[in-house]
């Protein structure tokens, strides 16, 4: 039976193009207890060298990215704000099927986002 994984993908949707070098952070979520399992940053792809969680260590559960946009948007010469409109952007989700493949990609830009569960 086949292992799932997560990977990410960061757009940068006010420039139409990927957003290289934002720092990623994945923690586990049990109850109000947050356990950080992984750290990334974006290649010029806008995503991540490897999946953020490997087989090895996919399974069933709650989890949080956290995206440090506000770092990023300052590298890409948004002017800052104080405080920034967007910083860290926290999207938690569930995983409930460990043998699947889960793409969580965020389309960003200096004031909104979205997500979706992608393929």
């Amino acid at each position: 039976m086949p292992e799932g994984y997560l990977t990410t993908h960061v757009l940068d949707t006010a420039r139409g193009c990927p957003a290289e070098g934002l720092r990623i952070l994945l923690f586990r979520v049990s109850g109000n207890s947050h356990r950080k399992i992984a750290e990334a940053v974006t290649n010029a792809d806008g995503r991540t060298d490897a999946p953020i969680l490997g087989k090895d260590k996919f399974k069933a559960g709650v989890y949080e990215l956290i995206f440090e946009a506000g770092p990023y948007l300052t590298a890409s010469g948004v002017a800052p704000e104080e405080p920034r409109f967007l910083d860290s952007i926290p999207i938690r989700f569930g995983i409930s099927d460990s043998d699947s493949h889960y793409h969580v990609p965020l389309l960003l830009s200096p004031f909104g986002y979205s997500t979706y569960r992608g393929s």
